[in-house]
């Protein structure tokens, strides 16, 4: 029992991710409805050749490497990962291209261990330094194919740090980082690297402009979802006699709500439900707000890392423990949470991207 935090909606934000609802709120509205917003929807519009549709609101087009067919990406995985032992096998090498010296890798890899996952990807850090962290990828009889390879790239980040901030942090009760938005940043760094492991690097010019524009078009969808779940839960402590059907309504109303605020000005649609897809927001209470803070977390920490070297920094940030956010990252990059490097990088993005 939290006195001070009566409500789940306080203990997720106050008391688990140590960023007040109203800060997270502010940051999501300013960028949902920034300038930047029209003038990627317009883009996105034009290179589609016809007019924004709801479901554009998960527009894959900005990925870079997209013009590697995925067949192919799925023979090259499969041939080098038959099976999650020769993807358990490869992780210090792995991890080596990524930029971590061989005595972080040798210390790393033999502390993670990969199982085969029956349904989507996920990454168990141990609480004993003497255990191991568990990744869980999708491997299909016939081996790894792409798309459980970009899984495991996620996971491992999860579980990198996750090793590092157990057996690296200085004080045991300060292990982990502050909340799970900062782990979601690492996997995403790591999950962008992919091709780069498979020594597929792009030499496209444009692929950091993609790869901006990309962050941002994700961050635009879930941060309008991710309010449609702050919104939701705050209505449900108001009414807590609800019923399903009740709830139901309730989660269709405020998603067209939000949706006629921020996105009916970009899509031209008005009342549309689609921000209500996710299940996320009833059975993981108030978990999505983790994604577009981890999205703006790791493109913050991806920014900063541009030309250093991954290994090392990774290791100096996770070392500072389970802080407070804001101290963490200005420990870690030099300012607080902001979605201003972003927002920058997509304004230098559509000079390049047409």
């Amino acid at each position: 029992y939290y006195p001070d935090f009566p409500t789940q909606i306080k203990r997720v934000f106050e008391a688990r991710r140590e960023i007040p609802e109203a800060e997270v709120e502010a940051l999501f509205t300013s960028f949902i409805s920034s300038s930047q917003v029209k003038k990627v929807g317009k883009l996105i519009q034009k290179r589609l050749g016809t007019k924004l549709r709801p479901f554009d609101i998960w527009y894959p087009g900005f990925k870079p490497g997209g013009a590697i067919k995925e067949e192919e990406l799925d023979k090259i995985v499969t041939k080098k990962y038959p099976d999650v032992k020769a993807f358990e096998g490869d992780i210090k090498n792995i991890l080596m291209k990524l930029g971590f010296s061989q005595e972080q890798a040798e210390f790393i890899a033999p502390k993670i261990e990969v199982d085969s996952a029956r349904g989507a990807g996920h990454a168990w850090g141990a609480n004993m330094k003497s255990e191991k962290a568990h990744l869980r990828t999708r491997v299909p009889k016939t081996g790894m194919n792409y798309k459980g390879f970009n899984i495991a790239m996620h996971e491992l980040g999860h579980c990198v740090e996750q090793t590092l901030t157990l057996q690296k942090v200085d004080y045991y009760a300060l292990q982990g980082v502050p909340n799970a938005a900062f782990t979601e940043a690492f996997a995403f760094v790591f999950q962008d690297k992919d091709l780069d492991v498979l020594g597929l690097k792009s030499e496209d010019k444009n692929r950091k402009h993609l790869k901006a524009l990309d962050y941002f078009w994700n961050a635009y969808e879930i941060m309008g979802v991710s309010l449609v779940d702050m919104k939701v839960w705050n209505w449900l402590y108001r009414n807590p006699d609800a019923t399903p059907e009740e709830l139901k309504k309730a989660v269709i109303s405020v998603a067209k709500e939000v949706w006629n605020k921020y996105y009916a000005g970009v899509f031209g649609i008005k009342d549309q439900p689609i921000l209500a897809v996710y299940s996320h927001m009833i059975y993981r209470t108030i978990y999505l707000p983790d994604y577009p803070l981890g999205h703006v977390i790791a493109f913050q920490i991806g920014n900063y890392l541009e030309g250093k070297n991954l290994g090392e920094e990774m290791e100096r940030m996770c070392v500072a423990g389970n802080i407070v956010p804001q101290v963490w990252m200005k420990n870690a990059v030099g300012s607080e949470i902001s979605s201003k490097p972003l927002l920058d990088a997509v304004d230098e993005a559509l000079k390049h991207i047409k």
